[in-house]
């Protein structure tokens, strides 16, 4: 495992560049030890999914899922060198050690474990996606292949980082854009003008507002560390130099909804509210125009605690409780749109994600790979 991790760790597959070098090392690794192996690859052939499976045809397996990619190591100040694996103090260090390519290594090698012992009775599946860091992009092709597989997983098992505790659920997620239209003049006749900037400034009071609301009097949900559907501002941009009033400005937000609310009417309200702050400009800027457009979306994980999966995943951990968590994994999609039932589980803590020396501490990555034992033991002997 350890060298498996350590090969992964040296692709630099930060989700702005290609991931297809990483899927050819890990399916050569597979198909030596006699695992069939699909790559899917996106449009440009620089990037791709990866779905391999071992054991008895046309009986529902267990499929293992992670991501490849991870976030970017600019504007961080590391100690150790990102893309390299690096041991020290009980920890494995470098991006994506935790998030989630610690996971990636294990479960390559629980396949590999699995293709040289017994028959298995059930199969063992493992989905490595790309893009996942920029909303589960990359999987949707995955997905869209087992949506016509005669035979889907019986469970799936998404190895983000939980602390080897079993999380049964998470938020769903709709990235949004508002695109301000005013009219342009110069700054020092600023009044006679219609400032874009300023229109997404209200809007964003208006965000603001719907958030404060819903955290006051909004559905609740304990288990999250938010117990509130939340609304959050991530970009502004608008104008070109400081002497022209700009005429158009640009609001990126998005919505982390609860399975209890509905983004659709969050929207509904949004674009309700943002009618309501150009209509009194009309007479008099009539190209005045506030509109929200849904750049990509993920549904939510809700799992329900006492499911099959969970009492399954619990047996293999020895955990006694759930957890819900508050970043969102492809396995929304999976649960969604094929009907797996799915659980959240694997080594290391979110904490210490997308932050400079990255890590994930070995006594994690040895619990998780107890864990996998258990597994392919179990569909070894059929459950």
């Amino acid at each position: 495992m350890r060298a498996i991790l350590e090969t992964l760790m040296q692709f630099d597959t930060v989700s702005a560049k290609p991931n297809i070098a990483l899927m050819h090392y890990v399916r050569d690794l597979l198909e030596g030890a006699g695992i069939a192996v699909t790559l899917i690859p996106d449009p440009s052939g620089q990037k791709a999914n990866l779905f391999a499976t071992l054991g008895s045809q046309g009986v529902p397996g267990v499929m293992l899922s992670g991501h490849t990619d991870v976030v970017p190591v600019e504007g961080q100040v590391w100690t150790k060198p990102p893309f390299a694996l690096t041991e020290a103090d009980g920890r494995f260090y470098g991006r994506g050690t935790t998030d989630m390519k610690g996971f990636c290594a294990l479960a390559i090698d629980t396949m590999l474990k699995a293709a040289a012992g017994p028959a298995l009775k059930v199969p063992l599946h493992l989905a490595l996606s790309y893009d996942e860091e920029i909303g589960c992009m990359g999987v949707r092709s995955l997905v869209e292949m087992l949506a016509q597989a005669p035979v889907k997983p019986r469970f799936c098992i998404v190895g983000e980082p939980t602390g080897m505790q079993v999380a049964t659920g998470h938020k769903g997620k709709v990235a949004l854009r508002a695109t301000c239209t005013g009219r342009e003049g110069h700054s020092a006749l600023a009044p006679l003008a219609l400032n874009a900037l300023h229109l997404a400034a209200d809007f964003m009071a208006e965000l603001r507002a719907m958030q404060a609301r819903i955290a006051a009097t909004g559905t609740r949900d304990g288990d999250y560390d938010v117990p509130y559907t939340t609304i959050h501002v991530g970009k502004m941009s608008g104008g070109v130099q400081v002497n022209i009033v700009p005429n158009t400005a640009t609001l990126d937000f998005e919505i982390r909804s609860l399975a209890e609310d509905d983004p659709a009417a969050l929207i509904e309200e949004m674009c309700a509210r943002a009618a309501a702050l150009v209509a009194p400009l009309k007479a008099e800027f009539p190209e005045a125009e506030i509109t929200v457009a849904r750049l990509w979306d993920y549904p939510g994980l809700g799992t329900p605690s006492d499911a099959a999966v969970v009492n399954f995943v619990k047996g293999l951990t020895g955990a006694n409780g759930t957890m819900k968590v508050a970043f969102g994994t492809e396995g929304g999609l999976f649960s969604a749109r094929l009907g797996v039932p799915t659980v959240i589980c694997g080594p290391g803590s979110m904490a210490q994600g997308h932050k400079p020396d990255e890590y994930v501490t070995i006594e994690q990555m040895d619990r998780c790979a107890t864990m996998l034992d258990a597994l392919r033991l179990r569909c070894e002997t059929g459950f």
